[in-house]
């Protein structure tokens, strides 16, 4: 839809008409991210190697590109934003424009000519160049100029409304969470989330100036500390309709849209804080102190209050009463005669109990996941939509159904269909439970405990064999107390898909040892660290 439009009605978009919003804004590609770019730039991706590989060791151009004021940034942190490339390639030549992908780790930035372009791309293939720390690779674009969504810089256009894509959420987002988030920078006016791949929203503010600062403060900000990253671009629609006032929606001017108790909507009151101590990943903790606002992200004006409060995420719904709306996830691409229902709660289970876990029988490949809430289901598709299992490319998103129902005719038990609400290998059954899981994306290291202390690397190894998945290239064990009765360590794969899969299947294995009267069971997940 053009930002232009004249018609009132045009601008508006019913609640269901959201979802298809979002993805008219995404590149169309695998990875399906938001994308504010013309037709010429959203083809950018067809044409770009899907594997670092193609741009050399060093970074430099094997794809061949011809030569463009635009380069094409790729291998970038998730915490990377538009200031951070600005400081590291500036020292190439002016830059003009800065246009960041959320989720892809990508960018593409505009020097004023091509003779900057080529100072930056032709460094890159000799000297590595890093972005924030992380080594970053380098190529021309296909595209001539970066299309600038309209109305951005002008004040007179009326461009107020943002798309932000939330990074690593490890807690909820509601619309109170978006809204004591922006509205100190500048009065919001609605708010819509999506929560079909990743996490991510519109936030339309009451003037074109308000949206600006606020893009200028939280872009890269985290609403809790280390975790649910902002990642802010403007978007194409030029307003909001909410036609209902929820967790997912609201429209601060029109409060009677089936309200909730009065207030609920406005108590919390800002960003930026440390998540309580006591909570993590699941909604436990209670109100901590005020803190300062970092200087980053305050404007110097007298909108943006200095001691801000963070908001608290929500309890779990599934220690009250069982699993929510949305607590379902639907996951296509995975490979049939690799992945069963045990392989695939294996995976999921890093992210939140699994209820259960159902092969359809209509579309081949494709599962439902019903597990114990929707922020379980959230953490899921964050972390593993586009993962790559057994050769195929995962597709994680929130099913329409609210729960997971087997059919009449009989299954077998780890076929098509299988109960895990009783299993004791789901790892948020409690909140002492929860606090101690480390919730990662995947990686090419697993941490591996609770394993007999007599499992050495060699055992590992015969394992790897047995099973068929690719062997590990190190492993590291940890010092356990003298009166530990397991071990515990880190092992490194060559690459993180072959983690992935070796996860998939050695994750709860039962361990046995001579003369033992219980298994032990192996327990795998990914690890904070990137390399041994």
């Amino acid at each position: 839809m053009s930002s232009s439009s004249s018609s009132s009605s045009s601008e508006q978009y019913e609640e269901g008409e959201y979802e298809r919003k979002a993805k008219r804004l995404k590149s169309g590609q695998e990875d399906g991210e938001i994308d504010c770019t013309s037709e010429e730039q959203e083809g950018e991706m067809a044409t770009v190697p899907g594997d670092s590989a193609s741009y050399g060791d060093s970074g430099g151009n094997q794809h061949k590109v011809s030569v463009s004021p635009v380069v094409h940034v790729r291998g970038l942190c998730e915490s990377v934003v538009e200031a951070d490339l600005m400081e590291a390639l500036s020292k190439f030549g002016t830059i003009c424009y800065v246009m960041m992908m959320p989720f892809k780790r990508q960018a593409l930035v505009e020097f004023e000519n091509t003779e900057f372009s080529k100072k930056c791309v032709t460094f890159a293939t000799s000297e590595p160049v890093y972005i924030a720390g992380q080594q970053a690779f380098f190529n021309y674009s296909t595209s001539k100029r970066i299309t600038r969504p309209a109305n951005t810089e002008d004040p007179s256009g009326g461009n107020k409304v943002l798309l932000l894509s939330i990074q690593n959420p490890l807690y909820p987002i509601t619309v109170d969470v978006l809204y004591s988030v922006c509205n100190p920078v500048g009065k919001v006016e609605r708010i819509v989330i999506f929560k079909r791949n990743g996490i991510q929203a519109m936030v339309e503010f009451d003037t074109v100036h308000s949206a600006q600062k606020a893009k200028a403060a939280l872009n890269g900000a985290d609403i809790y500390a280390g975790c649910c990253t902002l990642k802010i671009e403007y978007a194409r629609p030029t307003r909001l309709n909410v036609i209902r006032n929820d967790n997912d929606s609201w429209d601060y001017s029109k409060p009677y849209l089936n309200r909730r108790d009065q207030g609920k909507g406005r108590q919390r009151q800002a960003i930026l804080g440390d998540h309580p101590s006591s909570y993590r990943y699941d909604g436990y903790g209670n109100h901590g102190p005020l803190l300062p606002l970092p200087n980053r992200y305050r404007m110097g004006t007298r909108d943006t209050p200095e001691l801000v409060a963070y908001p608290l995420p929500q309890t779990s719904s599934y220690f009250h009463g069982g699993p929510t709306v949305g607590s379902v996830a639907m996951v296509s691409g995975l490979h049939q005669e690799k992945m069963n229902c045990s392989q695939v709660f294996n995976l999921f289970c890093l992210y939140g109990n699994v209820e259960k876990v159902k092969f359809m029988k209509t579309i081949p490949g494709t599962a439902l996941v019903e597990m114990g809430d929707e922020y379980a289901v959230e953490r899921a598709v964050t972390h593993l939509n586009n993962v790559k299992v057994f050769g195929k490319r995962l597709n994680v998103c929130v099913s329409k159904q609210h729960s997971v129902v087997p059919s009449q005719v009989f299954e077998p038990e780890d076929g098509t269909y299988k109960d895990f609400s009783m299993s004791k290998n789901n790892r948020f059954t409690s909140a002492g439970q929860a606090s101690k899981n480390i919730i990662q994306p995947p990686s090419c290291v697993l941490h591996f405990y609770n394993v007999p202390l007599t499992m050495d690397e060699s055992i590992f190894q015969k394992l790897c064999e047995d099973h068929d998945v690719s062997k590990f290239i190190k492993y590291k064990v940890f010092d356990a107390k003298p009166s530990s009765k397991t071990l515990s360590g880190l092992l490194e794969w060559e690459t993180k898909n072959e983690a992935v899969e070796s996860l998939t299947v050695l994750n709860h294995y039962q361990v046995r040892v001579p003369n033992g009267s219980n298994p032990y069971t192996l327990k795998l997940c990914f690890s904070t660290s990137s390399h041994l």
